[in-house]
């Protein structure tokens, strides 16, 4: 409907650098009523970003150097590796993400943080809900998370702090930190900067716009506005230099959507779409069938979920899948797969998880 209102101002002309204002300011106030906890925290202005891949592009080209290194879970989406370790040269340091009771791995996280205090600077990179896993921190997972993070700035670290929060809103389950983990560390510590990176391409389900954000935040003594004044120019410098401007109409159709009566409504219901479609995969996952060939992988969130194969490998069965059954997922590792369970009708799970099992168990025989 919108585009038939779309003034000729509103599609043609470049945007500025740093993107429409009146949607900077739309978006920081969404995100102030969706993560209350950032409410009274210091924090920049969000800058427009062409998705939130550019946003973290941005970020590597802001903060890391070459041998500069970021810490990762074992269970990643590929791209960090491309945008971090290939073009910047970054030395990735990996924990494992998961316990064996099911839940986040606070100990190795907080051990292979602090073991890296002393090195110049630590990127550390915090996605949830994780893509590929599907996994969100519970509330008390996240504050441990935090005070990990305040520990290591306390202890001399020189902390970046880069939430990606592309799959912000799409929490299932009650326990689960259901705000950014930015709204716990934004301006913590004079040594822990946050970095804040979200989006319109997942939260309000419009992919293809590549409308993304990124927000600053810092602590410490000085003047704070002029410190984000600096780095919304370096940010605009980057844009500018690269692809020069982002999508104003993308921009204009994201503000009249925003502004529209029934925008949340409308988000509500492809979060129930969502939802069901998650509970399906919980239910059907867990049968006792399955567990001959494949182990899910915690999840309680976002797009995806992983299962850990018990004897096939990956690669081969995710071949066999789309080659003989039109199924696409994505081999992580030798043993791993995710599956993108956001693009399945509940009633195509349990055929889906019927012709992984018997796939999985000819992988085996040819193997």
């Amino acid at each position: 409907m919108h585009l038939y209102e779309i003034e000729p101002s509103e599609a043609f002309p470049y945007a500025p650098a740093t993107g429409l204002m009146e949607l900077r300011q739309l978006w920081r106030e969404h995100q102030l009523e969706v993560n209350p906890g950032l409410k009274g925290r210091s924090l920049s202005l969000p800058v427009v970003t062409n998705g939130l891949t550019h946003g973290l592009s941005i970020c590597a080209d802001l903060f890391c150097n070459a041998g500069d290194v970021l810490l990762l879970p074992d269970k990643i989406w590929g791209n960090y590796r491309m945008i971090f370790e290939t073009r910047r040269g970054a030395e990735i340091h990996q924990y494992p993400l998961f316990n064996d009771q099911g839940g986040m791995n606070l100990q190795a996280f907080r051990q292979a943080l602090l073991s890296l205090v002393d090195r110049p600077k630590v990127l550390v990179l915090l996605n949830f809900p994780n893509n590929p896993t599907g996994y969100t921190p519970t509330s008390a997972e996240a504050e441990a998370i935090a005070a990990a993070l305040v520990k290591a700035a306390e202890s001399g670290g020189n902390i970046v702090a880069i939430t990606d929060d592309a799959y912000f809103g799409l929490f299932y389950e009650d326990n689960l930190l259901k705000e950014s983990l930015s709204s716990l560390i934004a301006a913590a510590h004079p040594n822990l900067t946050t970095v804040k990176l979200d989006g319109a391409t997942k939260e309000a389900y419009v992919w293809g716009f590549r409308v993304g954000f990124i927000t600053f935040s810092v602590a410490g003594e000085g003047d704070s506005d002029a410190v984000y004044q600096a780095m919304e120019k370096k940010v605009g410098g980057l844009i500018r230099g690269t692809i020069s401007n982002c999508s104003i109409l993308s921009q204009s159709l994201l503000v009249k959507a925003i502004n529209y009566p029934a925008h949340q409504e409308e988000k509500e219901e492809k979060y129930q779409v969502m939802k069901e479609r998650y509970d399906e995969v919980r239910e059907v996952a867990s049968q006792p069938r399955y567990a001959e060939v494949l182990e899910p992988y915690p999840f309680n969130s976002g797009y995806f979920m992983c299962v850990r194969l018990k004897h096939a490998l990956a690669e081969p069965l995710r071949r066999r899948l789309l080659e003989e059954h039109g199924i696409g997922v994505i081999a992580l590792g030798e043993n791993d797969l995710r599956i993108a369970f956001s693009c399945l009708e509940t009633e195509q799970v349990k055929d889906l998880f019927d012709i992984l099992y018997i796939a999985a168990k000819d992988t085996e025989r040819i193997e």
